[in-house]
């Protein structure tokens, strides 16, 4: 079985080290790869650095912050081209524990798409600000009613993908480029009638570095909504090119 944890970097150099070696010592042989975008605090340096002694850590860096969406997908095909069983996909602040991830590869021989839920019973968010609390719930809530969406986290960006999915999937179709990509995968996934799973898990709220979300990317998780909507009303007539996220 081979399994690759992917995750995107953008000035986590507080934080990026400490998840590589935690990743790398669980006991399920996991590979590792980081999509840097050019972190100007010098994430992308201490990665190669780390690299430079672990065959099983590979950075990839690209030249600029280019979102959250388009490093998921560089980082996945990099995990498909080199043989992926499972892929998985984290954030780099610590606020997604490794120690669950043996816990979803186990989910993952029952679905094809385990997601790590705040939402499942049992899971919980720890730490996070109110307004932040509120933020995440209103988004499931709305994606969840206007796309049919079952998963309870539709926003959660630990995942376990069976690489099965992923190739049956049209990566290059993906209109979204931010945090939204993580919906419309979604979205995409469940229309082709694939399983979806959900462990519980408890999420952290970063205790170092600064958040990436931004009104931008909230008011780009709102169009994506609207015009997955939209396009699941009327799937003949309404051309997913419609408009911009850039």
């Amino acid at each position: 079985m081979k399994v690759f944890v992917i995750t995107p970097t953008y000035n986590e150099k507080e934080n990026i080290g400490n998840l590589v070696k935690k990743v790398l010592a669980l006991p399920v042989g996991a590979e590792v790869v980081v999509v840097d975008d050019n972190s100007p605090d010098g994430t992308g340096r201490l990665l190669d650095e780390l690299a430079a002694g672990e065959p099983r850590l590979h950075v990839i860096h690209r030249p600029g912050k280019l979102g959250l969406g388009t490093a998921h997908i560089a980082g996945l095909r990099y995990a498909l081209a080199r043989g992926a069983d499972f892929a998985v996909t984290m954030d780099a602040d610590l606020s997604h524990d490794p120690a669950y991830i043996p816990v979803m590869l186990e989910a993952a021989r029952s679905f094809d798409l385990v997601i790590g839920s705040r939402y499942a019973a049992g899971g919980a968010a720890v730490n996070s600000p109110g307004h932040r609390r509120a933020l995440s719930r209103g988004a499931n809530l709305f994606a969840r009613s206007v796309l049919g969406l079952r998963a309870g986290d539709c926003t959660a960006g630990f995942r376990c993908y069976n690489a099965a999915v992923l190739r049956a999937l049209d990566l290059d179709a993906i209109f979204s480029d931010g945090y939204s990509f993580l919906i419309e995968v979604l979205a995409e996934i469940q229309a082709r009638g694939f399983s979806i799973g959900e462990v519980p898990i408890k999420f952290i709220d970063r205790e170092m570095g600064a958040s990436k979300i931004s009104r931008s990317e909230i008011s780009k998780a709102l169009y994506t909504v609207l015009r997955l909507g939209l396009r699941r009303a009327v799937p003949a007539g309404f051309s997913r090119n419609t408009g911009t996220e850039k």
